[in-house]
């Protein structure tokens, strides 16, 4: 055939591969590869001419298989993957369509022009080392990049910091994580325009350390990573930490806590792959840490009032009651019961925020916002009165009963 299909790209993923040629074009069907894991929704692959084929201008075929195993596509007209061709710029594709199998299974279509040497597919904008450097180049050395341990790969866990506090400082402190669902790219564009605002504030930023990627693992192997085992990264947070990267997580927010004034966690992730709400927070479980509930909602509130109109959800603040694998605490659990610490995650779709299609600048606005919440609700706290201690309350004189007889 004149086209071939790879996965020895970064972050590749595809598998059921087929490639033939229908009514006069190329088709090429593929699904996306759970690669060990119970849940698969990120693809990611290149599609590259043979040296044997023939050139020819007609169209591509793509097509997505067994879109209704993978997470959240209940919406598939709504799918919008990206194309980047011959290394230029990512682009969304097309609307698709979507066509009945006979036995009730579905086919999601794209139509794409042939490349002129290659074009790369991914579910959504990859975000990988070479855009945080990026990143960091642009912010001209604000953001100190420090390896704190490995991966159970043993691949380097980067945390990146704007300052590293004192012994009990005093300066307001955020601790951030992005990626511990490898494939959910989104986050880690959210992440990067919060890290560009908060090096716009320069000195004004409170203390931020943050772990861009946190299942570094998975991201570099082009895995979607939900619910992966042995244990899904963001359900490993437990006294007894699951895996290595949250025993390395853990202590690093404890040496955090030590060098400022512990204020907040936030966890970016992505939802569904079709989910179209807009932008939503998940905040701490009310039972698990009542106190650092009650306090996140202010958080919450800050966020959504920075958010709004085009980008926050209707309903915004919710907090989360699916059916996890694992009962063992997530990052933001782990934040309130560990450390009496207020956390909430950030979920932001794949394609559509209402009836806007995102684009990059789209996500790196939204983290914008959300740091200029978040400075906002820093200052309004420090502004806050002490509270008092509780009052004492009066000891009951102890009194003994005399036995009878």
């Amino acid at each position: 055939m004149a086209l071939e299909l790879s996965t020895k790209i970064p972050f590749g993923n595809a598998c059921d591969v087929c490639i033939e040629k229908r009514e006069g074009m190329t088709e090429v069907s593929f699904a996306a590869d759970p690669h060990g894991g119970p849940e698969s929704l990120w693809f990611c692959f290149r599609l590259q001419r043979s040296k044997a084929g023939k050139k020819t201008g007609a169209p591509v075929r793509l097509v997505l298989k067994h879109s209704e195993n993978m997470l959240g596509m209940g919406q598939a007209l709504r799918a919008r993957p990206v194309a980047r061709y011959d290394e230029g710029e990512w682009e969304r594709l097309e609307a698709p369509s979507v066509e009945a199998l006979p036995d009730g299974r579905q086919l999601v279509v794209w139509q794409i022009a042939r490349p002129q040497t290659f074009v790369d597919i991914a579910f959504c904008y990859p975000y990988g080392k070479p855009e945080l450097e990026s990143t960091l180049s642009d912010t001209e050395g604000y953001w100190k990049a420090d390896v704190i341990g490995v991966s159970q790969g043993a691949r380097p866990l980067v945390r990146l910091s704007n300052d590293y506090g004192l012994p009990e400082g005093e300066r307001p402190g955020i601790y951030v994580v992005a990626r511990q669902h490898s494939g959910e790219t989104t986050g880690s564009w959210v992440l990067d325009g919060f890290l560009r605002e908060m090096a716009r504030l320069g000195d004004a930023a409170p203390l931020v350390w943050a772990v861009p990627f946190t299942n570094i693992d998975g991201v570099e192997q082009g895995d979607y990573g939900k619910d992966n085992f042995p244990y899904d990264l963001n359900r490993s947070w437990g006294v007894t930490p699951m895996r290595h990267e949250t025993l390395v997580y853990q202590r690093d927010v404890a040496r955090w806590k030590q060098r400022c004034r512990p204020m907040l966690g936030i966890d970016f992730h992505s939802p569904g792959g079709t989910e179209t709400t807009g932008v939503y927070v998940f905040a701490q479980k009310p039972d698990n840490a009542p106190e650092a509930h009650k306090r996140c909602l202010a958080w919450t509130s800050a966020v959504e009032g920075k958010l709004k109109p085009e980008y926050a959800a209707e309903d915004f603040c919710r907090i989360a009651r699916y059916p996890s694998r694992w009962e063992l605490p997530n990052f933001t659990s782990f934040c309130g019961m560990a450390h009496d610490l207020c956390a909430f995650s950030v979920e932001t779709a794949y394609s559509f925020s209402g009836d806007l299609l995102l684009t990059i600048e789209n996500y790196r606005e939204i983290g914008q916002r959300i740091a200029q919440g978040v400075v906002e609700q820093v200052q309004r706290t420090l502004a806050e009165p002490p509270t008092p201690p509780p009052a004492p309350t009066a000891k009951k004189r102890a009194t003994t009963k005399r036995p009878k007889g």
